[in-house]
């Protein structure tokens, strides 16, 4: 089915936004500001021919989300980001992660489809952050201190 403008030439079709698109753009407009911010302050700096109501719904899901927090019944609803875009994007692999069975396989899957470059970081994250069940993790050694976030590099060899 041809859809034709006028001249017989082919209309192009509206842009259809990636999925998440809207939100990372509305958590990024919001990352901007100084304080919490009205809904319409957002959809003022968004500026992309979006509706009040639009801008409503993606801050409403990203609430949902715990993306950002907003007042309480007053009027108006103030609202303020406590996730970043990575951050977003962080709450979203863990809600997938959440819901599957096998989370051994997901996360092993996921670690044999990643670059070098970002197993090594991913790597490097994991050890800064240190031991995930605590001290005498056989992963980090018994006891060690050293492993802990903020901790000072040592001059153990790498392996």
């Amino acid at each position: 089915m041809d859809t034709e403008g006028t001249g017989g030439e082919r209309e192009t079709p509206a842009r259809r936004r990636g999925q998440g698109e809207l939100e990372a753009q509305v958590l990024s407009v919001l990352g901007e500001a100084t304080e919490p911010v009205t809904a319409a302050w957002v959809l003022e700096r968004l500026g992309s021919g979006l509706s009040y109501s639009t801008v409503i719904t993606i801050l409403t899901r990203l609430h949902a989300k715990q993306a950002v927090t907003r007042t309480g019944p007053k009027r108006p609803v103030l609202w303020q980001p406590v996730a970043n875009e990575a951050g977003l994007a962080a709450l979203r692999m863990r809600r997938l992660l959440d819901k599957q069975s096998d989370r051994d396989a997901v996360l092993a899957g996921f670690v044999s489809v990643l670059s070098a470059d970002d197993e090594e970081l991913l790597r490097s994250l994991l050890a800064e952050s240190g031991p995930a069940s605590g001290p005498g993790d056989p992963a980090s050694g018994p006891g060690d201190p050293a492993s802990g976030p903020g901790a000072a590099p040592t001059d153990r060899p790498e392996g």
